[in-house]
């Protein structure tokens, strides 16, 4: 994990979605018709980001582009070996590094890059951010070598209902407020019963808490987090279909609002008693002396959640949400 450690020695104010090179780990989900879902993830040093792959037997459709072009380029290598059929389309859920840095390799195996328009909207802004730190904190990176950013083929308001060739429909739906992001793309794939969410939804496995990065600063918002679960669980009860988060387990939609919510709740919680419990040296979040803070977070919330993977994605992200309270 070379790149957590070198981010571990950095840490102040400023901590980021972070990559490297990647390891694969694939998983399938398979459903009564032709339709496949595939999943690419990355380890941890590309912080187990994934990518879904619906293929309807026809035509492929993506969700989410990885961080790196390197690592988009595996993702395709990893679906080669499960289906030759075309990626017509790539679908964005939300305007984190991670699920839009690496679009212009979709592109290049002649995808459309689809997203809504607050998503597009805020790319700037969050590249910006990103690499700003990733270049001249980190030095993982030189302004000429971090990824550049890119173009949205295909922008749509409130939804959009995406017609495959099959006459299958993929039905795109912003959420009414910011999530784990500052505005939240889910798709439901009717004809597998399944919902692609993003980081909206980490089940058994800790969140990113850094919130949406809006005008430049992260701005987490758990109250707004929980209400879009809990529209989701309201649109889609009577279907209770298998959601696919960014990372974490798939599982069925009731479970995993159930879970994700009690998480939120529980964490914001464990972060506000630490944070308001600092009293002078809550200064210190602002400082070089903030990693000892993040780690002690980490430490209470893995002991509350013990069964939950990804540790590190709290030191790396809790930030953001100490920093609000």
């Amino acid at each position: 994990m070379k790149h957590i450690t070198k981010i571990s020695a950095l840490a102040s104010i400023l901590l980021p979605f972070a990559c490297a090179t990647s390891n694969e780990k694939l998983s399938r989900a398979q459903s009564q018709n032709s339709g496949q879902m595939y999943v690419f993830e990355s380890d941890s040093n590309g912080f187990n980001t994934k990518t879904f792959f619906y293929d309807n037997g026809q035509e492929v459709v993506a969700f989410d582009s990885q961080f790196t072009p390197d690592l988009a380029k595996q993702s395709i290598e990893f679906l080669r070996t499960k289906t030759k059929n075309p990626i017509t389309n790539l679908v964005i859920t939300h305007p984190n590094p991670d699920k839009f840095n690496a679009i212009d390799v979709f592109k290049s195996h002649g995808a459309e890059v689809i997203a809504s328009k607050a998503t597009a909207e805020a790319w700037p802004s969050v590249h910006a951010y990103k690499k700003y730190f990733f270049v001249n904190i980190a030095k993982m990176f030189t302004g000429d070598t971090y990824p550049k950013l890119s173009e949205v083929d295909q922008r749509f308001e409130s939804s959009l209902e995406l017609k495959l060739k099959n006459g299958e429909v993929i039905s795109l739906r912003e959420l009414k407020g910011p999530g784990v992001s500052s505005n939240q793309t889910v798709a439901y794939i009717s004809a597998i019963n399944s919902l692609i969410v993003g980081d909206l939804v980490h089940h058994k496995a800790h969140a990113w808490l850094e919130g949406g990065i809006v005008n430049g600063q992260p701005t987490p918002t758990i109250k707004s987090w929980i209400q879009d679960l809990e529209e989701l669980k309201s649109r889609f009860a009577t279907t209770n279909p298998m959601v696919y988060g960014g990372r974490g387990d798939a599982v069925d939609l009731k479970t995993a609002v159930d879970s994700q919510i009690l998480y939120l709740s529980r964490v914001d919680e464990i972060v506000t008693k630490y944070v308001n419990g600092l009293g002078e040296q809550k200064a210190e979040l602002k400082t070089e002396a903030s990693q000892v803070h993040y780690t002690k977070l980490q430490q209470l919330i893995e002991s509350e959640f013990a069964d939950y993977k990804l540790g590190y994605m709290i030191q790396y992200g809790v930030y953001g949400l100490a920093l609000s309270k």
